[in-house]
């Protein structure tokens, strides 16, 4: 989400907005920035990821303006139709703002039958009947957090037919027909199955409308409607078919584009088609073994890494995928060693974008996210909740701040986090520990005469990569909600500059400042002291015979966050309702209290927790509801969105995977009114009656799909098919021909042209497996698919 522009001014006298934009898929909203204060043109600049766990039809922006006494107003909305997202991927693209009123703001689908039947009145004249049956409802949207749905069908004319209203629900079963007669004129001549006169039934259509049944004075509110013309019933006398509902009379009125001002977005969507294990074995095992091709730049994993345009790109898919499958560690130290090789001069070591640096960023990403929370997270926060004044730049200094006040300030949080940093050591992932052992060994062994680079390759990532990073841009790391204000981005930079250049252990420090004022500063910390702790900090992380990390166990919070909960019916005669409470999950417990820092009013162990999953929404007519299962009970919670929803249940069940007493079935639905409402069975205690899902290992394996990764890889490789066929022309000239090279060649790093060549045939031939699979799947599913099917 990068900026607005242009925002239509404030009728007051002040013209300034305070704005904040959302994200929402159609329109459940899964994010919202931070509210930039007193501006027509704000900046956000937040990045926001997620999973999608559920179809939608759009991806929706809106952006509000705050009202401090009334409800925020919708200043307008970019919505992004599902299959429009491609066209977008990965571009910066301003996009205007829309209006939003009830018309626009359409979703849902209607399934519908009409049936056109011959009746013979008591005259003996022949008239017509059309039935009209609405099966159901599904999607419709939630207006102020209520869904009480109705729908009226008119054939031409007012008078309209009403169903009942079904309550609590945004999937309405209605089940109900209505009749309409279409008269014949008498010219009308029994020629074929109802193939009357063009001119009388094709004009007439039938309309659906949906409404939203509204107890306030302003009456019911508009989801949506549909209009089938009837020759659709030209072909049988009988169509039935599922409809998108639409916005009234197609949401024709349109404010002239510019009133309202645009957003300026990028947005990344992939969407992977995964087949099942077996299709992907032969490609899986091609890059698997990557690791033990020699040399490794003849290998499938490294190949990706070539031809792809960003390195990121490949390094994502290759990192996960070996993760998954154990084989990160031997992988990254065969692509680290064949890159110290290459290197010519100690203190470049790993400084370049290479697959090496990328694949150990991506490790630190995934592996040592909790590791770099609990080093970090509470003095970030600390500095983001007091405020002082750091700044050391005189330049730069506002009215009344003392210089020296500042310094001390600045070089407090220094070594507060210096000092959480380099005492951290034994929380290191121990992943990360083998990957910087060998990085420490390749480069001991390349440079010999240098005593100090076994640390600089080690610094260069764990301070420069991932420390550092993390410092300066604490919310791309989920270490603060938001962006920080710029006085505290301004604090958090300095203090980065000063991590990294310590971490560095360049020989010249105050030298590697470009600003005086950073090099006077860096004065405090030209000790032995600090040289000392971070070599102690760097041995321990880079030594292969480490103690195991889990002996050393505090608890690590892992999630935490407002959720509505359903009284769990530990007390007698307690009311069984729902409340709003702040849950903690951390390594140890589950708990929730009435709000942030409060004594916890109820926590759970997680040897308690004998399984996660969803409950059907039928249960207490709420979406996004899930239940944790324990020994005596469960308890209901409802998150705020689908993603939230999906985010909880899946770090729960990783936590609670090892429990000696998992349960294998669950009751998909609640315990009311003396029965189940999913099996009927009346005793509170009967055992489950689905299989409960996700038995998979618990560990960092549990996040990711290795099938999916490699349909990821298979895609990168199959859409820089040309990049791989020119790689093989280029071993076949290297192969062949000892000379200068031709410049289209010379980007490739081919070591051992015979092998190279061999492994782009097998990948080459691995991808057209595959791609003649999707093909086949393709073709089939669209002739299975019927047209109006759901």
């Amino acid at each position: 989400l990068g900026e607005a522009k242009n925002l239509p001014m404030y009728p007051g006298p002040n013209k300034m907005r305070d704005c904040y934009c959302t994200v929402n898929l159609d329109q459940e909203e899964v994010f919202r920035t931070k509210i930039v204060e007193k501006s027509l043109c704000p900046f956000y600049g937040e990045d926001f990821y997620c999973e999608i766990p559920r179809s939608f039809r759009h991806l929706s922006f809106y952006i509000f303006d705050r009202d401090v006494f009334r409800r925020d107003s919708i200043i307008g909305k970019v919505a992004i139709q599902k299959e429009d997202l491609p066209k977008y991927h990965n571009r910066d693209t301003w996009f205007q703002l829309q209006h939003v009123d009830a018309d626009s703001e359409v979703q849902g689908k209607v399934h519908l039958e009409l049936r056109l039947s011959e009746v013979i009145t008591d005259t003996g004249a022949v008239c017509h009947k059309l039935a009209t049956r609405i099966f159901e409802c599904q999607g419709l949207p939630i207006v102020n957090g209520q869904c009480d749905p109705y729908a009226t069908v008119a054939l031409e004319g007012p008078c309209r037919q009403k169903t009942k209203v079904k309550k609590k629900t945004n999937n309405p079963q209605f089940d109900e027909v209505f009749y309409f007669e279409v008269t014949r004129p008498c010219s009308y001549s029994r020629k074929s199955h109802f193939d009357f006169e063009e001119e009388d039934v094709d004009k007439l259509e039938i309309r659906v409308d949906l409404w939203n049944a509204s107890n306030l004075k302003f009456g019911d509110e508009f989801l949506g409607e549909l209009r089938v013309p009837l020759n659709v019933l030209r072909q049988s006398s009988s169509y039935e078919a599922w409809y998108f509902l639409q916005p009234r009379d197609n949401g024709s009125k349109s404010l002239k584009p510019g009133d309202l001002g645009s957003l300026r977005l990028n947005v990344v969507y992939t969407e992977d088609h995964v087949f099942s294990s077996d299709y992907y074995c032969p490609l899986r095992d091609l890059l698997l073994k990557s690791a033990d091709v020699e040399p490794v730049s003849a290998s499938a994993a490294h190949i990706l890494g070539e031809v792809c345009r960003e390195k990121q790109e490949a390094a994502v898919p290759l990192v996960r995928l070996f993760l998954h499958y154990g084989r990160v560690v031997p992988f990254i130290s065969a692509i680290a060693n064949a890159e110290v090789r290459r290197t010519q001069d100690p203190n470049t070591i790993f400084r370049g974008n290479s697959l090496t640096s990328k694949c150990i960023d991506e490790t630190m990403k995934l592996a040592g996210m909790h590791y770099l929370h609990v080093t970090l997270k509470p003095t970030i926060e600390e500095i983001c909740q007091s405020h002082k004044s750091c700044e050391i730049d005189p330049v730069k200094l506002k009215d009344g701040e003392n210089l020296e006040n500042n310094m001390e300030n600045l070089r407090q949080y220094v070594d507060r986090i210096f000092s959480v940093i380099t005492k951290s050591g034994v929380s290191c992932p121990t992943v990360m520990c083998d990957i910087f052992f060998s990085l420490r060994e390749a480069a001991a062994k390349r440079f010999q005469d240098d005593l100090d680079v076994r640390y600089t390759a080690v610094s260069s990532f764990i301070f420069l990569r991932f420390f550092a990073p993390a410092i300066l841009s604490p919310n791309l790391f989920q270490l603060t909600p938001h962006h920080t204000d710029p006085q505290t981005s301004r604090t958090l930079t300095l203090i980065s500059k000063t991590i990294q250049t310590l971490g560095s252990l360049s020989k010249s420090k105050s030298a590697s400042f470009k600003e005086s004022y950073m090099a006077a500063f860096y004065e405090f910390f030209n000790e032995q002291k600090y040289a000392d702790a971070v070599k102690n900090f760097l041995d321990l992380i880079s030594s292969s015979g480490r103690r195991d990390p889990k002996s050393i166990e505090q608890p690590i919070l892992l999630k935490e966050g407002f959720m509505i909960k359903r009284a769990q019916g530990r007390k007698r005669f307690g009311m069984k309702n729902f409340k709003k409470r702040w849950f903690r999950l951390t390594n140890h417990e589950f708990t929730y209290q009435k709000s942030k820092g409060d004594q916890p009013l109820c926590s759970i162990p997680i040897e308690n927790i004998l399984a996660v999953e969803r409950l059907e929404e039928e249960s207490f007519k709420m979406k996004n509801m899930f239940q944790v299962i324990q020994p005596e009970r469960a308890l209901y919670i409802q998150a705020n969105n689908c993603v939230e929803a999906k985010a909880w249940i899946d770090i729960l069940t990783k936590v609670s995977q090892c429990n000696k007493k998992r349960l294998t079935v669950y009751h998909p639905s609640a315990y009311l009114n003396g029965h189940w409402l999913c099996c009927r069975a009346s005793s509170d205690t009967a055992p489950g009656c689905s299989p409960c899902t996700g038995g998979l290992p618990a560990n960092i394996q549990l996040d990711i799909d290795g099938d999916r990764e490699t349909e990821r890889i298979y895609s990168l490789f199959n859409s820089y098919m040309s990049k791989l066929e020119k790689m093989q022309e280029a071993c076949g000239s290297r192969s062949v021909y000892d000379g200068p090279e031709q410049e289209e060649y010379s980007t490739f790093i081919i070591d051992d042209p015979q092998e190279t060549y061999k492994t782009l045939k097998q990948v080459i031939s691995g991808v057209g497996a595959l791609e003649q699979e999707h093909a086949q799947y393709k073709r089939d599913k669209f002739r299975k698919t019927k047209y109006g099917s759901q």
